[in-house]
């Protein structure tokens, strides 16, 4: 059962010192209850009672991390069923296959791949996240070579070694050093030694059964054998089967607690079709329902992108708008004589507002003024956006030193604040810019023309 913030605070050393960035300690325990917060993030609690607390406030799926250093891709933390219910934690680890039966031109493009379809939306680097190396020959030599291979060409990649040998094992992952990989797996014959193999290295372990029950049969087993970081597959190499399975172990951990299920899910569209498309389908639906990692055979930007799409869109928190940084954006290379701008932070209204004054072909300078992540209207009904808080933005932005000019252009629906901001802005001339961006390349050119 989870611990309250009281029943945390009473085993805190209650002294208020604020180094773990939370000025009291009772309010670091509330937000280590609510799981905003890690309880090692306190300098002074002893090693029992990070565990006492840690298991008592853990989620019921498992939070796994794979990788190391800068570079680390986190699964589970999950608590809900439900998105509008909470959130989603952490997104559905995306991953590309490399076989030691694949020639070295497949190998080395899908590493390119890998390191080279990255795209910025919204403010996000998307990309993806694994690349999983498995052992087709049986050879450890050849095994470990491809898997030093991955770590050499890929930075940032953290792995997925498979095999079902130990020893092999056991020599792929000591390459791998501090970019700790997910080892896949333990399965009914050889859980003892892959289990005894992962407590050495610590590193996570993923679970291998035929079907579910065997699946829960062996991560069990592990657990009682003192293993804590599992990943399991159920074995499912359908779509509908993998489905299921995802949606019975979510509902098991997070309704009944069961703890065999408590761990995210490794899932395998790559081996369920051979169609590019399908595959994309099917773990378009797997990342919607739970998956934790989805392995793809191959990674191509134009089924790439709509997974991760699709993944920002549902591991955003729905009860928090998106949000840029207040700041000034220069497009284009601006000058002194460029036109400056101003509009909200809310994360679609700068993507589109941006996007509009870079087709626009106008050098101009984009001032992002702090609104909570609420749009122009929104904000300034709100009392978030209104004259007097623009024109503070403006004269500590250090766009001044930027323009030679002072003409400010405001979003349209903002007209009726232009007197108040003139007044607030005596040595600004406002202009009002056109109501939908739509409009920003036409107003940007007559402008440039005006100036």
């Amino acid at each position: 059962m989870a611990l309250t913030g009281i029943q945390i605070l009473k085993m805190l050393p209650k002294t208020n010192c604020g180094e773990c960035g939370i000025p009291t300690c009772l309010a670091f325990g509330m937000k280590v209850a609510a799981g905003q917060i890690e309880i090692g993030e306190c300098p002074y609690v002893s090693d029992e009672v990070k565990e006492t607390i840690g298991e008592a406030s853990a989620p019921p799926i498992r939070t796994i991390k794979i990788g190391g250093g800068e570079t680390v891709t986190t699964t589970g933390g999950e608590t809900c069923l439900y998105r509008h219910e909470k959130r989603f934690e952490n997104p559905t680890g995306l991953c590309v296959l490399v076989t030691t039966d694949m020639s070295d031109a497949d190998v080395d493009g899908r590493i390119d791949r890998f390191n080279n379809i990255r795209i910025e939306r919204v403010g996000v680097l998307m990309k993806a996240d694994l690349i999983a190396v498995k052992d087709t020959k049986g050879d450890e030599g050849a095994f470990t070579s491809l898997v030093q291979k991955v770590l050499d060409n890929s930075s940032d990649a953290n792995l997925i070694l498979m095999t079902d040998n130990p020893d092999t094992m056991a020599a792929a992952a000591k390459a791998c050093g501090d970019r700790q990989p997910l080892l896949y797996g333990a399965n009914k014959d050889n859980r003892e030694a892959m289990g005894n193999l992962a407590k050495e290295l610590g590193c996570p372990l993923a679970v291998v059964g035929s079907n579910i029950d065997e699946t829960v049969e062996i991560a069990d087993a592990l657990i009682n054998d003192g293993l804590k970081d599992l990943v399991i597959d159920t074995g499912a190499r359908t779509m509908r089967a993998a489905y299921e399975d995802n949606i019975v172990a979510r509902r098991a951990a997070i309704n009944k607690k069961f703890k065999p299920l408590g761990f995210p899910t490794i899932t395998f569209p790559c081996e369920i079709t051979d169609d590019p498309l399908m595959e994309a389908m099917v773990a378009s639906v797997l990342v919607a329902k739970y998956a934790g990692i989805v392995v793809l055979s191959d990674l191509q930007g134009d089924t790439l992108f709509p997974l991760l799409l699709e993944r920002l869109n549902i591991f955003t928190d729905p009860q928090r708008p998106m949000v840029v940084k207040e700041d000034i954006y220069p497009i284009g290379g601006p000058d002194e004589n460029s036109p400056v701008m101003i509009t909200c932070n809310f994360s679609l209204t700068y993507f589109i507002v941006s996007g509009e004054i870079e087709g626009s072909k106008v050098p101009s300078w984009l001032l992002i003024k702090d609104t909570e992540g609420l749009s122009v209207l929104t904000a300034w009904a709100a009392g978030k956006f209104g004259a007097d808080l623009i024109a503070q933005f403006i004269n500590k932005s250090g766009i001044t030193e930027k323009v030679k000019h002072r003409e400010l252009i405001i979003p349209g629906y903002l007209a009726t604040i232009k007197g108040e901001l003139e007044e607030e802005l005596p040595d600004w001339t406002i202009t009002i810019g056109p109501r939908e961006a739509g409009h920003m390349p036409a107003f940007l050119k007559e402008w440039k023309v005006a100036a």
